[in-house]
């Protein structure tokens, strides 16, 4: 795209908020200004005064759990669809989940998946790698013999068994102590046995096996008291870190959108959609950072699989909208960290989540009081399935640059 300058925007992310000008060269942020003075000549100039006082550039934004369906369901998903789907939700990092078919549970899988995301040229795909070969539980997967240069050179940044999670408790530590030995972190879906007792089995294993526990989708009270009390009481050199996400979805909905949509086919999800009560409970975690980051949970099914009664919503495109809706007290600079700062510090990257010079240029522009109604079937993504449906959000994702290029 050559040199890009982004001038005269409110330039937001978790520790600024001020009007100023990105200068773009080489898909590096090369200058940040507060005006456009001495700013170098483009070959690209976007001028914030024509979208209005409204309008906002922030870091782009990262999910942390995903599922894009390949291999395996291109009914569902395919690369292309969930790609797409992603940066118009303004995500350039993607975290996706190993329920594949066939699961990925080797580097090579890993490895095939994200050379033909980079294809695409659309956003930054990192493979997850399942804990246990064919997610059948038996016996850990591939990660007991791989390397921390093979795990970087593959793009796993996480491990994880998705919602099967791990029966047997020493083959679980096993899978948390490789996690450990490879430097990153093991997502928790926590749904065997109910969310409440499944996340207090992953902490007190983690806590024996060291490393870092991530919580997924963390949606009642009962759960994030218990993260939060945890938090609070880890001593400082414990060796054991513990960081949670919560989901659009548990943030924005309740069990009566689930009831409206049919409990057992089309409001169907895992965890569920919970209480009013567990709602206020998420959006306060969020608010006193008990609740380190939002994460989709994008799981596109089709409109036969719903009714069939497949778990699961479509995410990605309306994740800002319904964040920035439920969570507005919070501000743009608390929703930045939520959605990009946090869980880049998560997955141990430091090139991007903020904005700085330096760092890629990884940016999405949002219109932060543009009001639009949710139809899904103006989706990028294939699955149509969203308990917003219908409904009219707050904030609306205009643009996104992955590494300096309009995509």
């Amino acid at each position: 795209m050559g040199k890009i300058l982004l001038k005269n925007f409110r330039i937001v992310d978790e520790s600024n908020d001020f009007f100023g000008s990105i200068f773009i060269e080489n898909n590096i942020v090369k200058k940040v200004v507060n005006d456009t003075h001495n700013v170098p000549d483009a070959d690209i100039t976007i001028d914030g005064r024509g979208f209005g006082s409204s309008a906002a550039l922030m870091p782009a934004f990262i999910d942390l759990h995903a599922h894009f369906r390949e291999p395996g369901f291109p009914h569902k998903e395919t690369l292309e669809s969930a790609a797409l789907a992603a940066v118009a939700g303004g995500f350039t990092t993607v975290v996706c989940m190993a329920n594949t078919n066939p699961v990925t549970d080797t580097a090579e899988k890993a490895r095939a998946l994200k050379a033909r995301n980079d294809a695409l040229g659309l956003i930054d795909l990192y493979p997850v790698l399942s804990l246990t070969k064919n997610m059948e539980g038996r016996e850990l997967s591939e990660i007991k013999n791989l390397s921390i240069k093979e795990m970087s050179a593959a793009g796993v940044l996480m491990l994880s068994e998705d919602g099967k999670d791990v029966e047997d408790d020493n083959l679980f530590i096993a899978a948390m102590e490789e996690a450990k030995r490879l430097g990153v972190p093991v997502s928790c879906h926590c749904d065997l046995g109910g969310e409440n007792d499944a996340t207090r089995r992953a902490i007190e294993l983690g806590k024996k096996a060291g490393g870092h526990i991530h919580i997924a989708h963390v949606s009642t009270k009962e759960a994030a008291d218990f993260i939060r009390i945890t938090k609070q009481s880890l001593p400082a050199n414990s060796g054991f870190t513990l960081t949670c996400e919560a989901t659009p979805h548990h943030i924005g909905a309740t069990e009566e959108d689930a009831h409206r949509m049919g409990e057992k086919t089309f409001g169907r999800v895992n965890p569920s959609l919970r209480s009013e009560a567990d709602r206020q409970a998420i959006i306060a975690a969020l608010h006193d950072g008990t609740i380190d980051a939002i994460a989709t949970d994008h799981a596109p099914h089709s409109e036969a699989d719903k009714a069939a009664g497949s778990p699961g919503f479509t995410g990605l495109e309306t994740a800002f909208a319904v964040c920035h809706s439920h969570l507005a007290d919070a501000g743009l600079q608390r929703l930045s960290a939520l959605m990009s700062a946090n869980p880049a510090r998560i997955l141990g990257l430091q090139d991007r989540g903020r904005i700085a010079e330096g760092l890629r240029a990884d940016l999405v522009m949002v219109d932060t009081v543009a009001t639009w109604k949710v139809e899904p079937e103006q989706f990028k993504s294939r699955g149509k399935c969203s308990p917003f449906a219908g409904k009219e959000l707050r904030g609306k994702v205009l643009m996104t640059l992955n590494g300096g290029k309009i995509v």
